[in-house]
C-alpha cells in the first residue's frame, strides 16, 4: 500500500540515489504508529513508515532550479511509480482506483452547489475511516497483496505531471462536534495468496496490483468497496452535512451525467492502465437503483461504526415538511394542501428530531427515505380529500368545475379531473423522453477494457472501425444537433414558466374539500380506506405487497406519477403510505388486526 495523504509540492528536482538512502538512512527516528524504522520519501519530500504507511510532518527541504507552481498535488500516491513491463503504467491499488472516483465524485458535488468542506473534511474523514477499517491503511499491520511491496521513492525514481487529479483528501480532521472517532476493532484483511504460476501470471489479468486477489476476496465482517458504494459514501457525507440534495437527487444527478457513475474508470489518468479482472471492479453498465444504494448507505455505515449524525431539525431541507412543500410546488397541487400535510407529519410523528436522525450505532436503527416518506405523507393527504376510489374525485371534480363557471373572477377551486389531465400529458411525454434518453445511451467507453495486454490492438482496431462506419453512416443521414445542456436543478417539472401552456395550480383553493367544525376546518369526506390491512412477517424482505388490480385507477396514477419523480418502484412508495396510514389510523389498524385472530375455544 502507498502513503495516502500528501501536502503541497513546491520544487522538485531529480534525487541522486546514493544521496537519498543516506537522508534515509540518517532519520533513525520510529514510526509514532507502528514503532518501526523504515522511513521512505515521497515526491514533496516527506517521510513516510514503509511498514505502516504513516506520513509524519517532517520533511526534507527539496531545492532546484526547476520551479513548480505552487499548486495542491491531487495525487494518491506519488511514492509509487513503478511502469508495469506489460502497460509502461503505474503500478496501482484498486482502493487508489476508488479514491479517484470519489475524488471526481466530490468535485461534481461542488460544482452542484455542495460546500467544499463536505469533500476536503467529511468524505475525506469517512473514506480514511474505511481504510482503516479495511485494513488497508492507516493500521499497524496493512494489506499486503501477494506479499508485494510497495516501491518507495528511493526504489525507483519516476516523475510523473499526470496524476494531479488522483488526490481525493488533504489530512484534515473534523471539527470537535463532528469528527468520527475510530475503532480500535479493525477486520482481518485480505487474505495473502502464495506464489503460484498462477498468481504469477496474474499481472497480465488485471492492471492493478491488486485487481485479481480483490475480485475472489470474500472475508466475512469486511466491507468490499464498490462503484455503488462510492455513492452510498457521498450521500452519507451529504447527509451529516445535510444538504439540499436527497437520495432521489443524487441517482438523478448520475442519470444526467452530472456526477461520475457509470464508467467512471475513464477519469483516471493514463497511467493507471485498466484491463482483465479491473472490469469486474470498476466497469458499471446499470443505473444505480434506489433501493440498492439505500442499502448500501445503511451497511457502510453500520461497518465504519459512525456516530449519531447531526439532528434534523424542522429548519433542516430534510424535514418532511420542507420536503412536502418542495413537493406539492413540484407536482402541481394546490399551496393550501401543505397545513394537511403538516398536520399528518405531527399527528404520525414522523417530524420528531429522533424519528428523523440518523444513527448507525443505536440499538433500535431508524433510517429514514426522507423524499420517499414526504412523497407518500402527499398521497396519504390526497387519500382524506378525495379517497381516491374512483368516484368520489370525480364528483367533488364536477362541483368545482360548475363553481369557477360561475365564479370566474373569484379564486379558483381546486379541480381533480382538470389536473389529472394535464399532469398525465406532462407525465406522458416526460416519460416519453426519459425512456428514449436511457434507449440512446451508449454504453461503450472512451477507454475500453481488455481482457488482456495481448487483446487491446484487437480492441483498438475494432474500435477505430466501428467509429469509422459511425462517421459515415453520421455523413449519410446528417448531423442532428446536439441539445444543449440545461442547468442542474432540484425541479424536474416547473409550473412558473410562462411559456409552458399548461395551467398551474398552486394559487388554487381547497374550499370546496373542507367544512368548518367549530374552530378548526376539516375534509368533507369522513371515508378513508387503509392501503394494506395486513403486513408481511418480519422475515419477510419487504412490509407488503403491491398489486395494481386490487386498487383504483386514480390511486395507481398517483403512485406511477409520484414514483417516477423519485426514480423508485411503485410498490416502495406504496409501503412508505401504508407505514404512515398504519401511524395515523392506529386504531383501525389494531382492530383489523384483532378481528383477523383466530377466536379461542375453552376447553370444559
Amino acid at each position: 500500500m502507498l502513503p495516502l495523504m500528501l501536502g503541497r509540492v513546491r520544487k522538485a528536482r531529480t534525487w541522486d540515489l546514493g544521496c537519498l538512502q543516506e537522508i534515509l538512512k540518517s532519520f533513525t527516528e520510529r514510526c509514532s504508529q507502528c514503532a518501526a524504522v523504515s522511513w521512505g520519501l515521497t515526491d514533496e519530500g516527506k517521510y513516510y513508515c514503509t511498514s505502516c504507511h504513516n506520513v509524519t510532518d517532517r520533511s526534507e527541504e527539496v531545492v532546484s532550479t526547476a520551479v513548480i507552481t505552487n499548486t495542491k498535488i491531487n495525487s494518491i500516491s506519488r511514492g509509487l511509480r513503478k511502469r508495469s513491463k506489460h502497460e509502461k503504467g503505474w503500478d496501482w491499488y484498486v482502493c487508489e482506483g476508488f479514491q479517484c472516483i470519489l475524488y471526481h465524485q466530490a468535485e461534481a458535488l461542488k460544482t452542484l452547489g455542495v460546500g467544499a468542506e463536505l469533500k476536503n473534511e467529511v468524505l475525506h474523514n469517512l473514506w480514511k475511516r474505511y481504510l482503516q477499517k479495511s485494513k488497508q491503511a492507516y493500521c499497524k499491520n496493512p494489506v499486503r497483496t501477494r506479499g508485494r511491496k510497495a516501491k518507495v521513492l528511493g526504489d525507483n525514481l519516476q516523475s510523473s505531471d499526470c496524476a494531479s487529479e488522483l488526490e481525493l483528501l488533504s489530512d484534515t480532521t473534523l471539527e470537535s462536534g463532528a469528527e468520527f472517532q475510530s475503532d480500535p476493532q479493525i477486520p482481518k484483511p485480505f487474505p495473502l495468496v502464495k506464489a503460484s504460476p498462477k498468481s504469477e501470471a496474474a499481472d497480465v489479468c488485471s492492471g492493478s496490483v491488486d485487481g485479481v486477489e480483490y475480485s475472489e476476496w470474500k472475508e466475512k465482517g469486511v466491507l468490499k468497496m464498490t462503484v455503488p458504494r462510492t455513492l452510498a459514501l457521498c450521500y452519507l457525507s451529504l447527509l451529516w452535512q445535510r444538504e439540499t440534495i436527497t437520495l432521489s437527487d443524487l441517482l438523478r444527478f448520475v442519470e444526467e451525467d452530472r456526477i461520475p457513475y457509470v464508467n467512471a474508470f475513464q477519469l483516471f489518468p493514463e497511467e493507471m492502465k485498466v484491463y482483465g479482472r479491473d472490469k469486474g471492479i470498476f466497469a458499471v453498465e446499470s443505473w444505480p437503483d434506489y433501493e440498492d444504494i439505500y442499502k448500501n448507505m445503511i451497511e457502510v455505515a453500520i461497518f465504519l461504526d459512525l456516530p449519531r449524525f447531526p439532528d434534523v431539525t424542522e429548519d433542516c431541507y430534510l424535514h418532511p415538511n420542507i420536503l412536502c412543500m418542495k413537493y406539492l410546488l413540484e407536482l402541481n397541487l394546490p399551496e393550501e394542501m401543505h397545513s394537511l400535510t403538516c398536520q399528518v407529519v405531527k399527528m404520525t410523528g414522523i417530524g420528531e428530531v429522533d424519528f428523523l436522525t440518523f444513527d448507525p450505532i443505536a440499538k433500535k436503527k431508524r433510517t429514514v427515505k426522507y423524499d420517499v416518506q414526504a412523497v407518500a405523507v402527499i398521497v396519504v393527504v390526497l387519500k382524506l380529500l378525495f379517497l381516491l376510489d374512483d368516484k368520489l374525485e370525480w364528483s367533488y371534480s364536477s362541483l368545482a368545475e360548475a363553481y369557477n363557471e360561475e365564479h370566474r373572477e373569484d379564486e379558483p377551486q381546486f379541480d381533480f379531473r382538470k389536473w389529472y389531465q394535464v399532469m398525465k400529458k406532462t407525465f406522458d411525454e416526460k416519460r416519453q423522453k426519459w425512456e428514449e434518453a436511457r434507449a440512446k445511451y451508449s454504453w461503450k467507453t472512451k477507454r475500453p477494457i481488455y481482457r488482456s495486454h495481448i487483446d487491446k490492438s484487437v480492441m483498438y482496431k475494432r474500435r477505430e472501425m466501428v467509429e469509422h462506419l459511425q462517421k459515415q453512416f453520421s455523413a449519410l443521414v446528417g448531423s442532428t444537433p446536439v441539445a444543449e445542456k440545461k442547468d442542474p436543478s432540484s425541479f424536474q417539472f416547473n409550473w412558473t414558466e410562462g411559456d409552458t401552456g399548461s395551467p398551474c395550480f398552486h394559487g388554487h383553493s381547497l374550499q370546496g374539500l373542507l367544512r368548518t367544525k367549530g374552530q378548526s376546518l376539516i375534509t368533507k369526506n369522513s371515508l378513508y380506506w387503509l392501503s394494506t390491512q395486513k403486513f408481511c412477517k418480519s422475515y419477510c424482505k419487504h412490509v407488503t405487497t403491491y398489486e395494481e388490480s386490487n386498487f383504483s385507477l386514480s390511486y395507481q396514477f398517483i403512485l406511477s406519477i409520484f414514483s417516477f419523480l423519485l426514480r423508485i418502484k411503485t410498490s416502495i412508495l406504496h409501503e412508505e403510505v401504508s407505514l404512515i396510514e398504519k401511524k395515523l389510523f392506529e386504531k383501525k389498524y389494531n382492530e383489523s388486526k384483532k378481528r383477523s385472530r383466530p377466536k379461542k375455544v375453552r376447553r370444559h
